[in-house]
């Protein structure tokens, strides 16, 4: 059976990446410092605290374990946080994906799934983005993914390190089981927060700017189930280990929701009062952020099955009720099959 080392596996997409693995059959070990994840998050395989920027740990867990390819999803990802401290970004984004990508180097792993951005486009004038659009960040964040897409590059060309790099726009939803959800603490994205709204956590859900050149007025967005995000990188996987060449994905539905459509959606599923305020716009936001999605599901054959907005929120609001029920916000498993292992222990 092969192992996947998952790094970022106890945080939002990462540990649904390792749920869907494990149904898969495939070993997961999980390297995390749990910084912005949740151990309970991780409720298959290994978990071993520390950041893939710690050359000890990396070198110990790449040593313990016969690890088949790697899964890269430990970013620091806000946008606005980057340009207040870029070093951070730099630091946590480039070089501890440097200090891994010699990790694996030097132990002859040769497969690596990337979790990039569409943030590495900056503002493009396109109505669907594709992948040959210009690469022009406007901030550290796209910056530093974009950095790292130039370094596997170099180490294919170099080292014969093969990888695919995912592109992704809007990651929404939960698992539709409810075993898994997204919180981020400080929570940034907008369907958590109009759900938040809706249970009382917020008096009211901010709409930045509503004189854009849009139908209603409001920023368009792409937004793409986390399931459907994880299928992706499983068969990005699976195409890495036929033994194909690397590549670039952009990873989306190829069809945008307005803000006040994701509000009014979310408003239709809870059944619930959600105040929204409007406020000014934020600077850098774009008007529309659309993938083209069309080479992923030629060459690597992604078909998203939870393509429509209801379907995303349906199943991100039911794991939020779920998880208030439950555990007063606290989401995830119980982790009782999952090994803990701390380094030096």
């Amino acid at each position: 059976m092969r192992t996947i080392l998952v790094v970022g596996g106890a945080g939002y997409i990462g540990s649904h990446m390792v749920q869907m693995l494990s149904e898969e059959g495939y070993d997961t070990v999980v390297l995390d410092n749990l910084s912005t994840g949740h151990r309970d998050a991780v409720q298959y395989g290994d978990l071993v605290l520390g950041h893939a920027g710690d050359p000890a740990i990396v070198t110990d867990v790449l040593t313990a374990y016969r690890i088949d390819a790697v899964m890269h999803f430990a970013a620091l990802s806000q946008v606005g946080a980057s340009v207040a401290n870029p070093a951070s970004y730099y630091r946590n984004n480039v070089a501890e994906t440097l200090n891994l990508l010699e990790g694996m180097r030097h132990h002859g792993i040769s497969k690596f799934v990337f979790s990039s951005t569409a943030a590495v486009y900056g503002q493009p004038d396109q109505l669907r983005i594709t992948e040959q659009t210009s690469t022009v960040p406007i901030n550290p964040y796209g910056h530093s993914k974009l950095m790292v897409e130039q370094m596997l590059n170099s180490y294919d060309q170099a080292y014969d390190m093969r990888y695919v790099a995912l592109r992704y726009f809007n990651a929404a939803g939960a698992d539709p089981k409810g075993r898994l959800g997204e919180r981020h603490d400080p929570e940034t994205h907008l369907i958590p927060l109009v759900l938040q709204t809706a249970t009382g956590q917020r008096d009211a859900i901010t709409i930045y700017g509503n004189d854009y050149p849009t139908e209603d007025g409001t920023c368009i967005r792409d937004y793409i189930h986390v399931r459907d995000l994880c299928r992706a990188h499983l068969l990005a996987l699976e195409y890495l280990n036929s033994g194909a060449s690397s590549e670039i994905f952009n990873l989306g539905n190829g069809e945008g929701f307005s803000v006040n459509e994701v509000i009014d959606t979310a408003r239709r599923v809870t059944g619930r009062r959600i105040l929204s305020i409007n406020g000014p716009r934020r600077k850098g936001d774009p008007v529309r952020l659309v993938a083209d999605a069309d080479r992923a599901r030629c060459v690597l054959g992604w078909v998203p099955e939870f393509n429509d907005i209801e379907t995303i929120v349906a199943d991100a609001w039911n794991w939020h009720l779920g998880s208030l029920l439950s555990r007063g916000g606290d989401a995830g498993g119980s982790g009782a099959d999952v090994r803990l292992k701390i380094h030096g222990r």
